[in-house]
């Protein structure tokens, strides 16, 4: 198996410029480069650049795959947007962490699976993208998925005790579900982690909710949001709005209640979830195999019941295509001979079709092609 090594860099908030996209193509003249993402692939030979520098610099996303097993997703998340000491509660040391640089905190999602396995990378980083959108609004599902991750790998032992369980968490959005997939998840260890997390994720704030709050600004204050909207210099202006908005009409998140569990009972709880469908798998596997052999029977009765009468002519058929001392006739001739003894046994007349497949055989006991089929076949009595 060749190698094959994925990066990709997407800039959210604000494009590149000129100067910064020159520096970046020193790193790869084979790179794709445009004022907002960066992408490249190696078949040999390692990359350049430092990820996390990069995101500190100039991106807000990256991503890495590679066939020997390696999935790395990489957000850069606006510190003053985010309760980094939350966040923290969610980090185990491989799977997902999280590091604090300047005025951004890099959040880190990373499966590794030693097997290795062959997957393009263009396309993943798009159907992720919208979790750093969500993380920012106060949407931490990620962060627990990231969490399961720990458990899915053995990172963390049993007596480990769970982080916040989100709400929703058993109603995953389109990206929520492809992070899943990118860490390798089972859906029963999603499915165990759901059973705490209560109704669906929170949506925010109304429009009407919002506006109101809007309205109620001092109007100093509404135009000096005006003039900053315009200038157009934080491209985080409406979240930090939203969230401002939302601590002081709903009063900001709800503490979460309920017992804890451990690494352990999430882990014991998917597994006999895992059971549960593999029996019911087995269970549809044979129902569907009994169906498939009642409609199998049913047609071959069918087939018989349109042969009765007919023995005569199918007897005479066999003759005919033995004669030939053709393989391949042979192979049709035993099929009739097979439709002649179900018939027989139908009609409750299979030692007749005995004695005369007998009498057959003893005339052309010197085609041994023909009567090693007949035997192969277990059309005798005295070899089924």
């Amino acid at each position: 198996m060749s190698e094959y090594q994925y990066y990709e860099f997407q800039a959210v908030d604000r494009p590149l410029t000129l100067e910064q996209i020159s520096v970046l193509r020193a790193y790869s003249s084979r790179a794709q480069i445009t004022a907002s993402s960066f992408i490249v692939d190696y078949s040999y030979g390692d990359f350049k650049g430092n990820p996390e520098k990069w995101l500190e610099q100039y991106f807000d996303a990256f991503l890495y795959l590679a066939n020997w097993g390696s999935h790395h997703l990489m957000l850069g998340l606006p510190i003053k947007l985010i309760d980094s000491e939350t966040i923290k509660r969610y980090c185990v040391d491989q799977s997902l962490f999280c590091r604090l640089k300047g005025d951004i905190a890099i959040l880190a999602f990373q499966s590794e699976d030693e097997e290795g396995e062959w997957a393009e990378g263009e396309g993943w980083l798009a159907s992720l993208l919208p979790i750093r959108a969500d993380l920012i609004s106060g949407d931490y599902r990620a962060l627990y998925l990231g969490w399961l991750g720990a458990i899915e790998s053995g990172e963390i032992d049993d007596d480990a005790l769970e982080p916040p369980v989100p709400a929703g968490l058993g109603t995953l959005n389109a990206s929520l579900n492809r992070l899943a997939d990118f860490l390798r998840l089972s859906r029963e260890l999603i499915a165990a982690a759901a059973e705490a997390s209560s109704g669906e994720q929170s949506s925010g704030l109304s429009q009407e909710e919002f506006g109101k709050w809007i309205l109620s600004l001092p109007n100093q204050e509404k135009d000096m949001l005006l003039l900053r909207l315009v200038e157009g210099d934080n491209p985080h202006l409406m979240a930090e709005l939203r969230q401002r908005a939302w601590r002081e009409i709903r009063g900001g998140a709800k503490p979460v209640k309920g017992p804890r569990r451990t690494a352990g009972q999430i882990r014991a709880r998917a597994d006999s979830l895992s059971e549960a469908r593999r029996k019911h798998e087995a269970e549809q596997r044979s129902r569907d195999k009994a169906r498939r052999e009642q409609e199998e029977t049913e047609k071959r009765q069918k087939h018989l019941k349109s042969l009765a009468g007919k023995e005569e002519i199918l007897w005479a058929k066999v003759e005919e295509l033995i004669a030939t001392k053709q393989p391949k006739r042979y192979d049709e001739a035993v099929s009739l001979l097979r439709d002649l003894r179900d018939l027989a046994d139908l009609r409750d007349r299979t030692s007749d079709f005995s004695s005369y497949l007998n009498t057959l055989l003893t005339q052309h006991l010197r085609k041994g092609t023909l009567v090693d089929k007949v035997r192969r076949a277990k059309l005798l009595p005295q070899e089924t």
